[in-house]
């Protein structure tokens, strides 16, 4: 039987239902995000929260303390006198800005959970087309990948504001990755290995992929696999941000175009809002969670994904992926290469060498250092 899973895919559709599950819940929330902010919604979520703790409920608290720079120190100040746990993943250090929590989480008395790529700020309310960025997220009530899911954010929690041994810190961060097939017999848990291990491995029997990825700079070998998908006979399908937040993602993403699209990929990048969306579709296999396709997501931060091996789930992430399509622009290969000026690929190889190079050198170095 599929794992009960409701597909909410704008901010005007799950922050609603993230607040009537904290509002619901009687024992326990957790809320995990990279970014919260001081604007109407933070506060709403705020306020949410702090009815619930008054009511006798369990409230833990983790965000990021690079993601959510901008929010003040004592922001949470009246929860965590009211008896809410509340803390922030790894405060700024010089030696430690580079290790992020990016994980997007919230478990309600382990009945029902919220993932996705959607954090608590107000560009996230909207339809993802008139207004407010384009996301993918989901409600899930399957009770056992509910509750690894609760027992995962308990493991962060509990180092979020301590130093950890180096070897401890990266192997959390590899496990990211959730099972939950359709065969009840086979509960949901921890898969052994990384995401990218883990996305190999299915697109090396899948003839039709379908991604969506805000940030878009694959690892050699994930490039080599999308290809050989293509020049087998298969469709690989990207929707890729045309307007994003981060320019430097963008340029360096372009970068890889040519390659691509020569092997057969075809390229699409999304038109009316920013695009902040995560989602694979491998055949039946649906990747769903904070992880974008880029190096940062596969190698550095702490990410949640679930892989589900369901057809219905794939077949609800294939409708969503063709909605997206509708308001995307297919790259055309001829095209592209004519318009790309030697200023341009200058720049989108320098972005790459950046984002590639430079930031895992010094990530993987603040990583392994004690202070």
């Amino acid at each position: 039987m599929a794992a009960p899973l409701q597909w909410l895919c704008a901010g005007r559709k799950i922050f609603p239902a993230m607040v009537d599950a904290i509002e619901a819940a009687r024992q326990s929330v957790r809320l995990e995000t990279y970014i919260y902010a001081d604007d109407r919604l933070g506060r709403l979520f705020a306020d949410s929260l702090l009815a619930a703790v008054k009511r006798g409920v369990r409230v833990s608290i983790l965000v990021d303390a690079f993601g959510s720079w901008a929010l003040p120190d004592n922001y949470f100040d009246a929860l965590a006198a009211a008896g809410a746990r509340v803390r922030r993943f790894n405060r700024l250090t010089l030696w430690r800005f580079a290790v992020r929590d990016h994980r997007k989480l919230l478990v309600c008395d382990n009945r029902v959970a919220f993932l996705g790529g959607f954090n608590i700020s107000e560009e996230y309310d909207g339809d993802g087309v008139a207004c407010g960025w384009c996301d993918v997220g989901a409600r899930i009530e399957n009770p056992a990948l509910v509750g690894a899911l609760a027992n995962s954010f308990d493991k962060i929690f509990s180092f979020a504001d301590s130093r950890v041994r180096p070897f401890e810190r990266i192997r959390s961060r590899r496990h990211n990755v959730f099972q939950c097939d359709s065969d009840p017999t086979q509960p949901p848990g921890f898969a052994h290995g990384s995401f990218s291990k883990w996305l190999r491995r299915d697109l090396a029997s899948a003839r039709d992929i379908r991604i969506i990825s805000a940030y878009f700079l694959p690892t050699y070998r994930l490039r080599r696999a999308l290809m050989r998908v293509a020049r087998r006979g298969g469709r690989v399908r990207l929707i890729l941000a045309g307007r994003t937040d981060v320019y430097l993602s963008k340029l360096a993403a372009r970068n890889l175009y040519p390659r691509l699209l020569q092997a057969g990929v075809q390229i699409y990048e999304y038109q009316p809002q920013i695009l902040h969306a995560k989602l694979v579709c491998a055949g039946p296999i649906t990747y769903l969670g904070s992880a974008n396709m880029d190096i940062r997501s596969l190698r550095l931060n702490y990410e949640l994904i679930v892989r589900f091996d369901d057809k219905t789930i794939a077949a609800g992430a294939r409708d969503i992926f063709e909605q997206i399509l509708q308001r995307s622009h297919r790259i055309e290969p001829s095209a592209w290469k004519k318009a790309q000026s030697w200023w341009q690929r200058w720049k989108c190889q320098w972005a790459n060498f950046l984002l590639a190079r430079v930031d895992p050198f010094v990530s993987l170095r603040q990583f392994r250092t004690r202070k």
